[in-house]
């Protein structure tokens, strides 16, 4: 069932005028999807990623010839880091099998031509600190689907491991960066290889040091209002606690704060989106669109929302993201997305921003990788927080919790 009549019914153009079939919020979500990243991922399935792909860059760039040469690698891991989830899965419509059986082989043979140092779209690791934080999300990718492991062949295996080891030799900036380093060491800890537990153990020891309380960390020393929880602290912290625990008990007690601030910081994020799907365009890194919302999405996909919040509201204000976030028509140029949060706002863009930066977008995308009888998909839709708000109904009240 669709959560929303604005897009889920589309009249024909025949003359009796016919109301055409309703669109499922999962099709309309696979549409979504399939049309941010198919020009990324067929581009390089086609090794011509380099010949097609935009070299668009922030119009206050730092350093635009370095920022336009870490693109490449930036954009296959956020790409898929955020559909990873969908790759790992089963079963569905037959469309939906046929699609997710061509992303796969797009995939694997994109991943082949990035890793190969003879094709055309082969991708450097060692060019630059902005490296350690993009193949992180290659690494989280691996780490959300162990079928793309599963399905490169041995010798690419080789070549993805020699890849993210070159990224030690950079030393994370004193912030979130932290996590990018320990999510790659994640990588090697759960598929057997060689792994750094200081790596880890630093990021791990420092964000507890960084928490300011309510479900929220600062990002380094000092907080600032802005969506880096979710972008990356969060959806972090589960995953690669989710793998140490598996081979130490010694984080037991932080785990367990860690999974409470996951699920207050969930519920003020559930919060933060509007009647229309909207919501605060404030900080940093704002042009990452749905990302904003990668830390809800990621809850979803791992079945670990609250208690307060049922999964079919939460599809549904998280439909009503997408939609806002993807529908002006300035939003993609030559199908390509374009800097901006509600179309092409170029001047929205920080220093670090190019082509491949804005697609971390597709964390929104994330529960896909549940089934479509999964209660996210298959329950009723449901009003989200701010419409039973702003609609009159009475809700309960809201208050912070201590979790340190």
């Amino acid at each position: 069932m669709a959560c929303s009549a604005t897009y889920a019914q589309k009249k024909t153009t025949t003359k009796s005028a016919k109301i055409a079939p309703t669109v499922s919020d999962r099709q309309f979500w696979l549409a979504e999807m399939d049309k941010m990243v198919r020009p990324v991922i067929y581009s390089l399935a086609q090794d011509s990623l380099r010949i097609v792909m935009p070299k668009v860059v922030s119009k206050r760039i730092d350093n635009k010839e370095h920022r336009i040469q870490v693109q490449y690698v930036e954009v296959l891991g956020r790409v898929l880091s955020g559909i990873a989830p969908w790759l790992q899965g089963e079963g569905g419509s037959a469309e939906e099998v046929a699609l997710r059986n061509q992303y796969r082989k797009w995939v694997i043979k994109g991943l082949s031509n990035a890793l190969d140092s003879t094709a055309k779209d082969y991708m450097y690791f060692n060019i630059g600190g902005q490296q350690l934080v993009d193949a992180s999300y290659i690494a989280y990718a691996f780490v959300r689907a162990p079928w793309l492991w599963e399905n490169l062949n041995k010798i690419d295996q080789q070549r993805l491991v020699k890849a993210l080891k070159t990224t030690r030799q950079f030393k994370p900036v004193f912030s979130n960066w932290l996590l990018f380093s320990a999510m790659t060491e994640a990588f090697f800890c759960k598929y057997g290889y060689e792994w750094d537990p200081m790596r880890i153990d630093y990021a791990l020891q420092q964000l507890e040091q960084w928490y300011v309380g309510d479900g929220m960390y600062s990002d380094g020393t000092s907080y600032a209002y802005d969506y880096y929880n979710s972008y990356v602290m969060h959806p972090y912290l589960a995953a690669i606690t989710e793998i140490v625990s598996k081979k130490t008990n010694a984080y037991t007690g932080m785990i367990a704060k860690i999974k409470q601030r996951n699920e207050r910081y969930a519920i003020i994020q559930e919060r933060l989106i509007n009647t229309d799907g909207t919501y605060p365009a404030t900080g940093r890194s704002i042009v990452y669109r749905g990302a904003v919302f990668q830390h809800l999405a990621d809850m979803s996909w791992r079945k670990a929302l609250p208690e307060q919040l049922k999964p079919a509201q939460v599809r549904c204000a998280l439909t009503a993201v997408i939609k806002k976030t993807l529908e002006s028509p300035s939003t993609y140029q030559n199908g390509w997305l374009t800097i901006g949060l509600y179309g092409s706002q170029p001047d929205l863009a920080d220093f670090y921003n190019n082509q491949g930066s804005l697609y971390i977008a597709t964390n929104i995308f994330l529960p896909l990788g549940l089934p479509d009888s999964d209660p996210f998909w298959a329950d009723a839709p449901e009003k989200w927080s701010a419409q039973k708000i702003w609609s009159g109904e009475d809700f309960p009240h809201d208050h912070s919790v201590d979790l340190r």
